[in-house]
């Protein structure tokens, strides 16, 4: 037997280095079989993918990559962290919002893992007492939200410590104060900052673990925002908060510390990790300018995204939640609230409370998510990512302070005018399918059983539209679900395969699940007449395809199909009136063919 040297496990000392250029010449080898004649830095770049914001991801990081020193956590420009410690003293904090005047579900949550309470506007401030009864609170921070309500429900929680016999030092928690956040949700100025600013001053010298305003980015990520246009929309909002703050009499450091910033954590796991750490390098610069760069690093709080959010198969909502909290940790956010499964059904039940407060537990307790300090940090990809993101969301704040800083731009539409444009972008994308939706654009679950839920109350509108990513594909379900309950049966689409198995399987598949995207019923079995459909898709190869389409086709014309669709590329095919293939607008597919089987 052969007795292995105790080398230290030096395992590539034997092997000679391999230069970047030799793997790029690999790559150029492998994209030549596809038909892509490129060499270089060029082939690297044909594997790039781009991202919103002009950012590129490439396919490979090396030490070559240049990023900004990011520090040490705890230290400026806080992208490691904003506490030395980070969450590694018990996890990040577990904060879970409850909508509904609920007190029961208020202590569940505290008794199985929650840390502290998001109160949102649904909550009169009439029954605040009654939704904290039994609450410790000089244990459980307290959040609130409450809009235009934001000084009667800051004033009863005050007053509620008071009564409840809690030192003023021992009061933890954000008053919520927001009036630009309040501004872009409705449209109206309801209250101004010069009126949160006694609270904030109020909070600055007697309740050292109260903030008294939040700056709230979820309004521009859930009017389609990209993650630069929500940092930049939240630097100028901070900054205008700053300004107000000490023309009140505050200090700049006072001024930083009564703030609190909310950001979306999305399932796109290192963007939202890149957008945490950028976020506060960014906020570290702002107070920097400001002349407190020891005012201490921004505090985060993140929420999961309800735009990713899906209102067919929503249980696949806890895996995007998961991977969102995950990330939501590793970027060292303070403060993460996992939203329910069933959040945008209406108000959550017990079961998906528990799911999302036992998703932070579970990656905390079990997975130790939170036993490293910013364990991404050092990684080249990670550490570019954060670079650039930071240098697209400058630009935007530059650009919203040059049009006269966050309320006018509110007020003028100009801000309203770029996210529009970054959502009808990225709608172009949901609409091809080149960003999918798991069991909505992908894989839908046609027969799936409806989930159920009390209505929440109702949101602030007037201001920034509210959008999901399924909101075109719930249209197109909501269309056959109506004709489902009018007719006793789904639209149907007959699927011709032509040829072997080996020939048709891959487009039968994606053709069965593109319509059932739609929600148009795809039938395999039997002939066409006994299908019950008015129209047929071939599906087959494209060798196939030059043999029998123009047969087939006429032959189901002849069977009475109204419409002939081919799943494949578009060609000379007698007989075929439209195609469906990767890249399609499926979306624009999908409402055309309803409308001819008349699913109004």
């Amino acid at each position: 037997m052969t007795v292995l040297p105790d080398d230290g496990l030096t395992l590539a000392s034997e092997f000679p280095e391999a230069p970047h250029e030799q793997w790029q010449h690999l790559v150029a080898g492998v994209l030549r079989k596809s038909g892509k004649e490129v060499s270089g830095d060029a082939a690297e770049d044909a594997l790039s993918t781009l991202l919103e914001d002009g950012l590129h991801v490439r396919p490979l990081y090396t030490a070559r990559e240049t990023a900004p020193d990011a520090g040490l956590p705890g230290f400026a420009p806080y992208v490691r962290g904003g506490r030395a410690e980070g969450n590694t003293l018990g996890g990040w904090d577990v904060r879970q919002r409850h909508l509904a005047a609920d007190n029961d579900a208020v202590l569940a949550d505290l008794e199985n893992g929650v840390t502290s309470l998001w109160l949102g506007s649904g909550i009169p401030v009439s029954s605040l007492a009654a939704v904290l009864d039994g609450v410790y609170l000089d244990l459980a921070p307290i959040v609130l939200d409450a809009g235009e309500e934001t000084a009667a429900a800051a004033e009863r929680l005050l007053a509620l410590y008071g009564e409840r016999g809690v030192a003023d030092e021992a009061a933890r928690g954000n008053l919520g104060a927001d009036p630009l956040g309040h501004q872009a949700r409705t449209g109206t100025a309801a209250y101004d900052l010069a009126s949160v600013a006694g609270l904030a001053r109020r909070c600055a010298d007697r309740h050292p673990g109260l903030r008294a305003l939040t700056v709230d980015a979820l309004p521009y990520h859930e009017a389609g925002g990209s993650a630069a246009q929500e940092l930049g929309c939240s630097l100028a909002t901070g900054v205008a908060y700053l300004r107000g703050l000490t023309d009140a009499g505050l200090s700049v450091a006072e001024a930083c510390a009564q703030l609190e910033f909310r950001y979306a954590a999305t399932a796109d796991q290192f963007l939202t990790i890149a957008t945490l750490r950028a976020a506060r390098r960014l906020w570290a610069r702002v107070a920097e300018v400001c002349g407190a760069p020891g005012a201490g690093a921004q505090r985060q709080h993140a929420v999961t995204s309800p735009v990713m959010m899906t209102r067919r198969d929503p249980w696949v909502n806890m895996l995007r939640t998961t991977v969102a909290t995950l990330a939501a940790g590793v970027g060292g956010a303070d403060s993460v609230t996992v939203l329910p499964f069933d959040d945008a059904l209406g108000l959550p039940d017990a079961f998906a409370r528990r799911i999302a407060r036992n998703t932070s537990t579970v990656l905390i307790d079990e997975s130790h998510l939170a036993r490293v300090v910013d364990p991404a940090g050092g990684s080249w990809y990670v550490e570019r990512l954060t670079d650039e993101l930071a240098h697209a969301a400058w630009e935007f704040f530059q650009s919203i302070e040059q049009a006269g800083g966050q309320e006018a731009a509110l007020r003028s539409g100009a801000i309203g005018e770029r996210l529009a444009e970054t959502w009808a972008a990225r709608s172009r994308k949901l609409a091809t399918r080149r960003e999918p939706i798991t069991g909505v654009s992908e894989f839908p679950h046609l027969t799936e059983r409806t989930v159920e839920r009390a209505p929440a109350p109702a949101q602030p509108t007037g201001g920034l539209p509210r959008v999901r990513r399924d909101e075109a594909y719930e249209e197109l379900r909501a269309r056959s679900d109506a004709h489902l309950a009018t007719t006793g049966a789904r639209p149907r689409v007959y699927l011709a395969a032509l040829g072997p198995a080996a020939a048709h399987s891959a487009r039968l598949s994606f053709a069965a699940n593109l319509f059932q995207a739609g929600g148009i019923e795809p039938v395999t079995e039997g002939t066409f007449e006994e299908s019950g459909a008015r129209e047929a898709c071939l599906c087959s190869s494209d060798a196939l395809y030059a043999e029998q389409a123009g047969t087939a086709a006429a032959a189901l014309r002849a069977a009475g199909a109204e419409h002939i669709l081919l799943a494949g590329r578009p060609g000379d095919h007698p007989g075929v009136d439209s195609y469906l293939f990767a890249g399609c607008d499926a979306v624009a597919l999908l409402s055309t063919a309803l409308d001819r089987m008349g699913v109004s």
